[in-house]
Parts: C-alpha cells; sequence; structure tokens
C-alpha cells in the first residue's frame, strides 16, 4: 500500500500497490504492519457498508465522542465520491480544517480517518456503494454531528446536494461545538 499523508496530520490517503497480470490484479487493502508503520495501531472491529440509489445523496459529517471514538478505513467499492474530513482535535495545529478526497470504486484509493474527525461524504453518481472499517463499536449514546454547510468551516463542495437526511440537516454549526 501506498500511504499519503494528508495535510491533517495522522489522515492519510492510500492507494493500493498492484500487482498485475493477464488475469487482472492483487492488492493488499489492509495490512497490520503497514498500519502500524504509520502510527495506525487501531485495527477494525467493525465493517459498514452505504448504499445510495441517487447522486447527490449527502451523509454526514458524523462523529462518535470519546471513549467510542471511530477510526475509519473508507472505500467507495461502487460509483464515486466527495469524502470529506473535519480535523475536531482541540489541541491539534489543524482544529476545525477540512479535506475533501474524491474516492471512486475504479481507483480502489481509500482514505484513513483518524479518531476526533468528522466525516461524511456526498455521492457523485447514481447507485454509489461504500464501505469502511471502523475502530470503535457504534455508540449511539455517544454519536455526534457537524452541519455540513456551517460556514465557520466552508467546506466545498463540488455539487448542492440533493438528499439529506432530517437527522443530517439538524447537526449543530461548529461554533457550537467550540463553545462547549
Amino acid at each position: 500500500m501506498i500511504f499519503t499523508e494528508t495535510e491533517l496530520a495522522g489522515a492519510f490517503i492510500i492507494d493500493v500497490d498492484r500487482m498485475s497480470d493477464e488475469r487482472g490484479f492483487f492488492a493488499r487493502s489492509w495490512c497490520e504492519d503497514e498500519f502500524a508503520a504509520h502510527g495506525i495501531l487501531t485495527p477494525p472491529v467493525q465493517a459498514n457498508l452505504s448504499s445510495n440509489p441517487r447522486r447527490g445523496t449527502l451523509r454526514g459529517m458524523h462523529y462518535q465522542l470519546e471513549p467510542y471514538g471511530e477510526t475509519k478505513l473508507v472505500r467507495c467499492t461502487r460509483g464515486a465520491i466527495y469524502d470529506v474530513i473535519v480535523d475536531l482535535r482541540e489541541e491539534s495545529s489543524t482544529y476545525g480544517q477540512w479535506l475533501g478526497v474524491e474516492l471512486t470504486a475504479d481507483s480502489f484509493r481509500m482514505l484513513y480517518v483518524p479518531a476526533r474527525f468528522a466525516h461524511g461524504f456526498l455521492t457523485l453518481q447514481d447507485n454509489t456503494d461504500v464501505c469502511y472499517q471502523v475502530s470503535a463499536k457504534y455508540a449511539p449514546g455517544y454519536e455526534r454531528g457537524l452541519r455540513w454547510n456551517d460556514p465557520a468551516i466552508a467546506i466545498e463542495w463540488p455539487a448542492v446536494p440533493t438528499l439529506i437526511s432530517d437527522k443530517d440537516r439538524k447537526h449543530p454549526d461548529f461554533q457550537l461545538l467550540v463553545s462547549h
């Protein structure tokens, strides 16, 4: 695997290292030793799937509070998404900053999301599926969200979402988070 650290410390774009022949290719998408070599010591305990029939579907911006903070390894398995993360670590030099990465089924590219980051995505094609491995089990009482279009963060989405759940529409602004 090829790990590229992003401008948000601890977050990585991961490309598979393909071994190709006439049959196609083979590549690893998870290796405990390779992840550990990059300081990633939280193995997945759960895998989640998201199926999205419509282009323009927005899911996010989600996170879980400690002690159930989740790291995520996100890959688009069909279609394409614009995947976004926001650093919510108050002690971080990139606190409140965001990063967006296009993930497509054809690229096999993945995004590693550290704990204490908000995460969400916008589907860029109809019939888009996303698979993500997480390091903590879902804990409903610790689930939180951040408003997808909060002007304090100013995420530059590639398109205006056309489908958002009521729950995701009602997430608070970043400034409300900071005041707690």
